[in-house]
């Protein structure tokens, strides 16, 4: 399984960066502001490290671009 959610930034230019499907993304993340910075080219160094208060998604849980808005998908669970 390929790593999803927040994880150490790979290239340790933030906090804390999105990773999608094993690749890092231009979302980030330094303590609570939330922003956008595209990856730098170029591998990153090391391995992909959880961050230690992330809670692990579940596919359950996940609402991907393109999909269902989190209210409806909330109103969708109450009906069901």
């Amino acid at each position: 399984m390929h790593e999803e959610g927040w994880h150490v930034d790979p290239f340790g230019h933030h906090e804390a960066r999105w990773i999608s499907d094993g690749t890092p993304t231009e979302l980030v993340r330094d303590g609570r502001i939330e922003s956008k910075d595209p990856p730098p080219d170029g591998p990153f160094k090391g391995v992909i490290q959880q961050l230690p208060d992330a809670p692990r998604p579940d596919d359950g849980d996940l609402i991907r671009a393109g999909g269902a808005e989190p209210e409806t998908v909330a109103n969708a669970r109450r009906e069901g």
